[in-house]
């Protein structure tokens, strides 16, 4: 059985722990991608006479496996990956890594035992890429993707800008338009492609392929371009190593700048030695003509040099800090030209820490030299505030990620989101660009009002601002609320503790609620087949595409709640859940992906792995569907027969808590029996019994001690009884595994675990949108509860009767 994608990746994460203690983060991953890099060609090409990688003798990963446990083990290794280089052109990619490096590695047994452990890592048979598990599946590109975080996040601010966070590169390859590239010789560049993530995720927007092209300047960075293209059967991208300012390698054969359909980019941010090797007034690609960035600052000079290969009718986008929109002098003046000649088309304000080499928020330009002639505006979104917390880093969600690239692409505004901001009011503002001039983010101020605080009351005016539910729940505002004594105010008409049950119950909101779970079932009926009939090979990122964007079309258009609020909820489950379920099902089918795997543990060493049965010393995993679904689906007496015998043992164990609360204590009827850890055994309980069985002075202890013996007995037969229960429940429910027909595991996932745990979901969407509006009136009523004359009254009867008591104890003043 194929483990989990998650469990894979983990578990590849884990082997990094070999070589952890011996040097940074940012060097280990060479090791490791380089390994992973020797596998993935050694399974695909391997004995293949005309295949687009030649496996050497003695270059390929098998050579590697017999080197485990050899004294030079490491010296073997990089001679197999200078085979393997040599082979195929790749001498300064693939051989930076030096496995015999005594310092970061160790000597003797340390680096024989870290590099055999490691090499076995990658012989996992889950592993093996010379066949598609399933059509469209990723594995090794998500594999690769999950390490390059993983590194990212360890290797620290000063190491860590190798990588674009997988999300920002998302947002960038939907809104530059590649989808929109319909020959594969069209062209995608990126001038500072570091390890190629942001140009594959654009790259893979192009339905039909498009040639790549990228440029880096740190060299084993490039070499790790040049791997994750091969990695993610992109071989024919050309990856150069040189810097793309001052030595820009791809031109045109008469010398100037070759251009491209798309660029895309994420440079260094303010880099302060963009111009080394440069002379800018002799700048023979004519970059600079709209002007020359401040010599210790580069972000305009990328920028540049970007515009310059773009093609007459080319899109680009590039991430830069929020600085380029609002700098002056000489960064004004080129802001001013880009604008005025209208090339660029939208800003996306993107969080703060989403980047690994820097905390500071940045944007995406976007930039579109077709429609530049007569663009009247430029659209600009703040995306600012919508990501979640990742450890020390913020990350967009899928919500986030959607809701950017639907309202960019469609250009809608959105209040406090999203405007097309007309170019009259960009120089009416001197041509800054800084986006809170142009849209304010802020929630409205929530106002006191003074009469209200004075009079008492709720103001109207804060009523009408719940608009929206008293549109959908007209009645709703007449049962809670009623006019006060003067114009402009109401009083609530229920109990502060009523608010949220009349809300719930009333018939409007009720009516609502309903709809909401009738849309779910209409989309749950829309893709009911097709989620039973996913078969081996299916396409799981086509599934979710197409499941999402239903989700989305279903609930366009609902009241009160955010329609990418109930997308995440689907896009969570389906990262956390589905999407590891959906591969084991497109791997192995629905009966093989059902099995239960025996958790194995070696002498002396235990699995990392929780069990899901445990039946004696036997432990069991289910990795498709956990044995509460089976349960309550098959054996639903049996589990309520366990139950009350559980509910018997509780109740013997907590008279037995009473009796002690009661009679414990050091002069209590207990306290004989009770040892220094303030336990009592039954050793004890029989002993105390039998010295004072006929004494008659000590009946009231007797009596005491036979009743919470008894009560011990009742609580150990409980306990046998609890055990001999759940033992006989554990080995029906594994004797009903490998009996369920292919339709009975079918609908306990589909039924059972994914649409049910969607649902309540979709309840909990519900009761956030009840508890929001009874939070808000809450607040209303409690602000406004006590007029201040009620309160300076309070306050002065209080102070009358401070004063009477002062006067009864003889203070007087």
């Amino acid at each position: 059985m194929a483990l989990k994608k998650s469990e894979l990746y983990s578990s590849i994460w884990k082997s990094c722990d070999e070589l952890r203690g011996g040097m940074d983060a940012s060097q280990y991953k060479d090791y490791v991608l380089v390994l992973l890099f020797v596998k993935y060609v050694s399974d695909k090409y391997a004995g293949q006479p005309d295949a687009l990688i030649d496996i050497p003798q003695g270059g390929s990963f098998d050579d590697m496996v017999a080197l485990k446990g050899s004294d030079d083990i490491g010296d073997q290794v990089n001679k197999i990956i200078g085979r393997l280089a040599e082979a195929n052109n790749l001498k300064g990619v693939i051989d930076l890594a030096d496995f015999n490096d005594t310092d970061k590695l160790g000597s003797g047994k340390e680096m024989v035992d870290r590099l055999s452990n490691l090499i076995a890592t990658f012989q996992n048979p889950d592993l093996d890429f010379s066949r598609n598990r399933a059509e469209g599946d990723d594995l090794l590109g998500d594999a690769y993707e999950y390490l390059m975080r993983h590194f990212a996040t360890e290797s620290g601010k000063s190491k860590g800008q190798f990588y674009t966070p997988a999300e920002v590169s998302r947002v960038i390859a939907k809104v530059v338009g590649v989808n929109r590239a319909i020959r594969q010789d069209q062209t995608i560049y990126d001038p500072t492609c570091g390890s190629g993530s942001l140009l594959l995720k654009a790259a893979d927007e192009a339905p039909q392929g498009i040639t790549i092209y990228g440029q880096e300047k740190d060299n084993a960075t490039a070499g790790l371009a040049r791997m994750n293209m091969y990695l993610h059967d992109r071989p024919g991208a050309v990856i150069w190593k040189d810097n793309t300012l001052s030595k820009p390698h791809f031109k045109n054969t008469e010398g100037s700048l070759k251009t491209f359909d798309f660029v895309v980019a994420n440079p260094p941010f303010s880099d302060k030695a963009w111009s080394n090797g440069l002379n800018t007034s002799e700048d023979l690609f004519k970059r600079f003509e709209d002007g020359v960035p401040p010599a210790k600052n580069g972000d305009y000079a990328y920028l540049l040099h970007i515009l310059r290969s773009m093609k007459s009718t080319g899109k680009g986008a590039i991430i830069l800090p929020h600085g380029v929109l609002f700098r002056g002098n000489a960064e004004g003046d080129i802001r001013r030209n880009l604008v005025r000649k209208g090339v660029i088309k939208g800003i996306i304000g993107l969080p703060a820490n989403l980047f690994y080499g820097t905390g500071i928020p940045a944007c995406i330009i976007v930039m579109d030299k077709e429609n530049a002639i007569g663009r009247k505006g430029i659209f600009m979104i703040d995306a600012s505030k919508g990501f979640m917390k990742d450890g020390n880093k913020n990350r967009l969600r899928h919500q986030d990620i959607r809701k950017i690239v639907d309202i960019f692409n469609s250009q809608t505004e959105c209040e406090r989101y999203s405007r097309m901001v007309p170019l009259t009011e960009i120089e009416a503002n001197d041509y800054n660009l800084n986006i809170p001039r142009y849209i304010d983010s802020t929630e409205p101020e929530d106002l006191q009002d003074i009469e209200a605080h004075l009079k008492g009351g709720i103001p109207n005016r804060d009523i009408e601002g719940l608009a929206a539910y008293w549109e959908l729940c007209p009645s709703l505002k007449d049962e809670l609320f009623c006019a006060a004594d003067r114009p402009g105010y109401s009083l609530l008409k229920v109990d502060a503790n009523e608010i949220k049950r009349t809300i719930y119950t009333h018939p409007e909101f009720t009516t609502y609620t309903k709809s909401l779970r009738t849309l779910f079932d209409h989309w749950l009926e829309n893709n009911h087949g097709t989620l039973k009939g996913i078969e081996n090979g299916a396409n799981p990122k086509e599934l979710i595409q197409n499941l999402s964007e239903d989700l989305l079309t279903v609930f366009s258009e609902v009241p009160l709640i955010d329609t990418y609020d109930i997308y995440q909820y689907l896009m969570t489950y389906w990262a956390d859940t589905m999407q590891d379920d959906v591969y084991l099902i497109t791997s192995d089918g629905w009966t093989e992906a059902n099995a239960v795997r025996k958790i194995v543990e070696t002498k002396g060493q235990k699995s990392k792995e929780e069990a899901d049965i445990t039946i004696g010393k036997q432990k069991f995993k289910t990795d498709l569907i956990p044995p509460s679904l089976v349960i309550a689906r098959y054996f639903r007496d049996e589990k309520v027969a366990v139950d009350e015998l559980q509910a018997d043992l509780e109740a013997a164990s907590q008279a037995m808590e009473e009796m002690q609360e009661e009679h414990g204590g050091e002069d209590g009827l207990l306290s004989e029996v009770t040892n220094d850890k303030g336990k009592i055994t039954k050793g004890d309980l029989k002993a105390r019994i039998k010295k004072i069985k006929n004494d008659p002075d000590e009946e009231e202890e007797r009596a005491v001690l036979e009743a919470y013996l008894s009560l011990m007995e009742q609580e150990s037969n409980a306990k046998k009884a609890v055990k001999a229960a759940e033992e006989t429940l554990d080995r029906n429910v594994l004797a009903k595994y490998p009996d369920l027909s292919e339709e009975e595991i079918k609908t306990l996932v589909v039924d059972d675990k994914w649409a049910a745990t969607l649902c309540s979901d979709i309840k909990t969407e519900l009761d956030r949108v009840s508890q929001k509006l009874t939070r808000r009136i809450k607040e209303l009523a409690d602000r406004y509860a006590t007029p201040l004359p009620e309160i300076t009254d309070e306050v002065e009867a209080l102070s009358a009767k401070v004063d009477e008591h002062l006067k009864r104890m003889g203070f007087v003043w």
